[in-house]
């Protein structure tokens, strides 16, 4: 493969010849491998590798984008983009302000997940299928690895000049069992930023998560309605990632009135003890990084801080547009795309209440954990938590049937009453935006008490 640094070098040489009110260009050099099992079966195994890059160029407010994959003839690729930027531009090129950066970001692990033999990742998902299938009246279940190892190279108009390396691992298990027409299932799914050591040793997990499959069958409902009810770190990461994390995305803000209206910075949206935080600078999760895909340092952003709305997430033109300060959130999950407002790390600050605290005063709720899907509409949401408990007296039950939790997000961070000392970040699955998907974040929270929190079956 060829050299990308020196393709580097010469973009940036090359794009000093051109007028524009911005050039950046990104090449990217990636290999990943992925096997995925569907019942006791393998159903796909694979490794690839590729090479590819583009040039974003603005001119008079319009965008130019041009991706390639192949590295020759780079100034037909720079003048593409920058035609395009002159056909969309009708007003002024606005770009909050970054100093330009040189800098070689190393990944920080000792051993490639991709260089791992697919032999060898093989025979661990077979071991931890064989696990799954230990387990009876189970109908089918499904195994997803993946992995990836990237370099890429950013270079701007500028001056700047960043070269950054990351991996990442992800690993999803579902088992499902049925009888009859009554479906139920169970699932697992964590990721690290290329550490393999982080997906192996997990055979007793994946028994519990089989038997769990099993055992809804004949869990018992709850009964709908309004309770007390407390979040699991995981289901609240996903709560504070979907329900609120999107609606902190610039782009979506500055393009909706309404949204406008109601993201107002300094409103208040919950108690003091309310804070929720975005950030790639969080060392070792899945989010993290430290330039963004614009050449933008990563930053720690306060979304929500002593209960106000003080911040939001900015590339360098949405920062512009709204007077505000870019956050380092641009990101794309290929160079076959251009850079959008993401989320990186997003999270609720841990508090001070314990566990037991938190449950104790609670003479009937619902203790709900884990999540297997959901949707949202704007400021409404409905998620689907994958294991329920009644809490009676201050105690938790026994397993119930999957409930599932909707609401309007202001009000239910106005309702969140207590937040627990045990902040857990949860590294599985991608998001997804814009059909750039799926894009490795991370969320996390410690566990959370809301009142007045409807519930119902799933």
């Amino acid at each position: 493969m060829p050299d990308i640094e020196a393709v580097g070098r010469i973009i940036a040489e090359e794009i000093k010849k051109y007028r524009a009110d911005h050039i950046e260009a990104h090449i990217e050099q990636a290999g990943s491998s992925h096997i995925t099992y569907r019942g006791r079966k393998l159903e796909s195994i694979g490794k690839s590798s590729g090479i590819g890059g583009n040039i974003r160029a603005q001119f008079n407010g319009g965008w130019g984008f041009a991706s390639f994959n192949n590295l020759d003839d780079i100034p037909a690729r720079i003048e593409l983009a920058i035609k395009q930027a002159k056909l969309a531009g009708n007003s002024k090129s606005n770009l909050a302000k970054v100093k330009p950066v040189i800098d070689d970001v190393p990944a920080g692990i000792a051993t490639n997940p991709v260089d791992i033999p697919l032999a060898d990742k093989k025979k661990l998902l077979d071991e931890y299928n064989d696990v799954i299938w230990q387990t009876p009246e189970l109908q089918t279940s499904v195994i997803g690895y993946g992995d990836g190892y990237k370099k890429s190279i950013f270079i701007d108009s500028g001056g700047s000049f960043i070269q950054q390396e990351r991996a990442d691992v992800s690993l999803r298990l579902m088992a499902i069992a049925t009888d009859g027409s009554d479906v139920q299932q169970a699932n697992m799914s964590l990721g690290s930023r290329g550490d393999f050591s982080q997906i192996q040793s997990l055979h007793s997990q994946v028994a519990e998560m089989a038997q769990r499959a099993v055992k809804l069958l004949s869990a018992p409902q709850i009964k709908g309605g309004e309770y007390t009810v407390v979040l699991d770190p995981v289901l609240a990461g996903v709560f504070v990632h979907e329900a609120f994390g999107h609606l902190s995305e610039s782009d979506f803000i500055y393009e909706n009135p309404r949204m406008r209206e109601i993201m107002t910075l300094g409103k208040q949206f919950g108690g003091k003890h309310l804070n929720i935080v975005d950030g790639a600078l969080v060392p070792n999760l899945r989010g993290s990084y430290k330039y963004d895909d614009e050449g933008v340092p990563a930053s720690k952003t306060y979304l929500i801080k002593e209960g106000k709305l003080t911040g939001r997430l900015h590339s360098r033109e949405t920062a512009a547009k709204m007077n505000e300060k870019p956050t380092g959130n641009a990101r794309a999950v290929s160079y076959r795309y251009p850079p959008i407002v993401r989320m990186t790390n997003t999270f609720i600050e841990p508090g001070t209440v314990t566990f037991n605290d938190m449950i104790a005063g609670i003479k009937e709720g619902v203790y709900a954990r884990n999540w297997y899907g959901g949707t949202t509409s704007m400021e409404m949401f409905t998620f689907s938590a994958a294991e329920a408990y009644m809490i009676k007296n201050g105690k938790i039950g026994g397993l119930m049937r999957p409930v599932v939790l909707s609401g309007n997000v202001f009000t239910t961070l106005q309702n969140i009453d207590a937040i627990g000392d045990d902040l857990d970040m949860n590294q599985g699955g991608g998001c997804g935006k814009g059909e750039q998907s799926p894009l490795p974040v991370s969320n996390g929270s410690p566990h959370i008490r809301i009142h007045n929190c409807l519930v119902g079956g799933a």
